[in-house]
């Protein structure tokens, strides 16, 4: 299509509204407004590229921007939803632009038509926020003194860094699920989210997990901090308000699936500490209490084969004490030695761990993490020998995938 066919035809240019949910109300609490050129009778196009393409004039876009902006307002203020947001795409280097002119007098001439400005999101994509546009912040401050809020969109998706999100301070961060497939949603995508979520978290922003098609993508929306879901799952794009209630019941049905599935991975990660715990029981007492550390790891080894590959021994600073005691292929145990006196006190939750194994008095499991020279997901269980000595043994992937509930 020629762009200035769009320009030509505003009339043409409408606004179709995503619902956005909440976990708290299981409720709709907002709408994502998306621009579509409507050609004929039930015909219409999205009009994403018009937005995306750099030979396209910014006033151009500006422009129809502007005209998408105002028929959304009209329908959001006769709709008139006391609690529900209205979430408004922008591109940044056009914010930059005018600095946010265009759109804080777009705003504030419906204010005066008495729209609350706290009930309006500006969505910003992240990877148009560059570093050079830093002085963007002063305006983002100005539009959160008016009450409108900020939402930055597809965060760790590209190679932007957290650092912009810590500086901006947005009230809303969204997150691209679409591209997980149900088959694959690998657990590195997990772990920059949950920094994601962490820092999220710091700064006081929501989580909105858009892109929502399937099942697994909302469970794995909800596992990791979500409190906002956008996605054709949940409800389409259409021209009107979805209702509140539209998709409550569908929510409240997978929420109570996601529930029981997590007891039942909490059951099983407390049954196999239980397991571990109690082949500690049997196998520490029959070794002498001044034998040598690596002779303690070869018998703890060989007593718990069936569920480790590597075992250790550290004290309260980190530093290693033992060699490894590792399995090879052949399912027999070998002493590596040059894993004595490593320092691994920089581990997240090191220090954590050990305070708590001193204070309960009892062995931890880990969560899943990558290991390093094997390069696959693992576990590592930690129990404590002494108030100064702890004994670690990592348990193998072939193991947990083998076992329902500990991946």
């Amino acid at each position: 299509m020629d762009p200035l066919d769009i320009m030509m035809n505003l009339e043409q240019v409408i606004p179709y509204y995503q619902p956005i949910v909440s976990a708290d109300t299981r409720e709709v609490i907002g709408y994502e407004v998306k621009a579509y050129y409507q050609e004929g009778e039930g015909e219409r196009q999205r009009l994403d590229w018009f937005f995306k393409d750099p030979s396209i004039p910014h006033d151009f876009q500006l422009e129809v921007n502007s005209k998408i902006q105002q028929k959304a307002l009209d329908d959001f203020l006769t709709a008139d939803s006391s609690s529900s947001l209205l979430f408004i795409n922008y591109d940044a280097r056009l914010l930059f632009k005018d600095d946010g002119e265009t759109l804080l007098t777009l705003l504030q001439s419906y204010e005066e038509k008495g729209l609350n400005l706290s009930r309006i999101v500006i969505e910003l994509k992240e990877e148009h926020i560059t570093d050079e546009m830093e002085s963007l912040d002063t305006l983002f401050k100005y539009m959160k003194t008016l009450g409108i809020q900020i939402a930055l969109d597809d965060v760790g998706k590209t190679n932007g860094n957290l650092g912009q999100m810590a500086l901006f301070e947005p009230n809303i961060v969204k997150i691209d699920v679409s591209f997980l497939k149900d088959d694959a949603l690998p657990h590195l995508y997990r772990d920059v989210h949950y920094s994601i979520s962490m820092l999220a978290r710091k700064i006081g922003a929501t989580l909105l997990f858009k892109g929502i098609s399937t099942y697994n993508q909302f469970n794995y929306a909800w596992r990791n901090g979500g409190r906002y879901y956008q996605g054709r799952y949940l409800g389409q794009s259409q021209q009107e308000f979805a209702e509140e209630d539209s998709c409550k019941e569908k929510i409240e049905r997978d929420f109570q699936l996601f529930v029981q599935f997590e007891k039942k991975k909490m059951k099983a990660q407390l049954e196999l500490a239980s397991r571990i715990n109690k082949q500690f029981d049997e196998t520490l007492p029959n070794i002498k209490s001044d034998a040598p550390f690596d002779e303690i790891i070869f018998t703890v080894g060989h007593a718990c084969s069936q569920f480790a590959f590597r075992v250790y021994i550290c004290n309260d600073e980190g530093i290693q004490l033992s060699s490894n005691a590792e399995k090879n292929k052949d399912g027999d145990w070998e002493l590596h030695y040059e894993g004595r006196l490593k320092n691994w006190s920089w581990r997240p939750y090191f220090f954590e761990n050990i305070v708590r194994m001193n204070v309960e008095k009892k062995g931890i499991l880990s969560d899943l993490y990558t290991d390093i020279e094997r390069d696959e997901q693992i576990r590592t269980y930690s129990y404590p020998l002494s108030e100064k000595s702890y004994i670690f043994i990592d348990i193998p992937y072939d193991y947990l995938y083998e076992q329902e509930g500990l991946l």
